[in-house]
């Protein structure tokens, strides 16, 4: 059966505490901002140079001038706080973000991470994905455990140009939640999605890795 996308953002929302500062990448990530745990205080940070992120806004309601980093219109809290794109990137490099969720497209057994570009596809840029894996204190990838074509995106190597090298601390798919020991090509399957076999993941799986179920 599966997790769907609302599913893993769910999940990933579990990975949240109370007081984080919190940095959400683009695609399934942003998701997550709707499934913070009712009493719980966390506040989004965004790179573009905001600090406190509200929720989307209804249909009607949006302000143009007032977006994410992945340029979807947002809404702003009482304690919201706006700075430069210069003050939000030494915000992320000196280690004040606490967590950070964000795509991708490959993750290797090692915590390497490829989500910023596929060779020969038009790239808007890198963004923020760099600094982000480099500066935050732990860092979590939500993202298909497949590519459309079938092969797998948890792989021994990634292929693909790396966005930061043995980053990954915990990996979210549509078939369950895995431990990544930084560095050290250490993979653990902590937990199966409902209806899914460890057959399942051992066929769409390069990498290798434990089960801790």
């Amino acid at each position: 059966m599966a997790w769907t996308r609302d599913e893993m953002a769910a999940r990933a929302a579990k990975e949240l505490r109370d007081g984080f500062y919190v940095n959400l990448g683009i695609g399934i990530p942003t998701l997550v901002a709707n499934y913070i745990p009712d009493g719980m205080q966390v506040t989004l940070q965004s790179e573009n140079g905001m600090l406190g992120m509200g929720p989307f806004p209804y249909e009607g309601e949006e302000d143009a001038d007032l977006i994410n980093a992945g340029k979807q219109t947002i809404t702003e809290l009482p304690s919201s706080s706006y700075f430069s794109s210069a003050d939000s990137f030494a915000m992320i490099r000196g280690g004040h973000i606490a967590l950070s969720i964000l795509g991708g497209m490959q993750v290797a057994q090692n915590g390497d991470l490829a989500n910023w570009m596929v060779p020969g596809k038009m790239v808007k840029g890198m963004g923020g994905a760099m600094d982000l894996v480099a500066g935050v204190k732990r860092v979590v990838v939500v993202m298909d455990h497949c590519e459309k074509s079938g092969a797998p995106k948890l792989l021994k190597e990634c292929s693909l140009p790396l966005t930061g090298a043995g980053v990954v601390d915990l990996l979210i798919t549509e078939l369950g939640v895995f431990e990544i020991n930084r560095g050290k090509t250490s993979v653990k399957l902590l937990e199966l999605a409902p209806g899914v076999t460890l057959d399942e993941v051992k066929a769409k799986t390069e990498a290798a890795f434990e089960v801790a179920i």
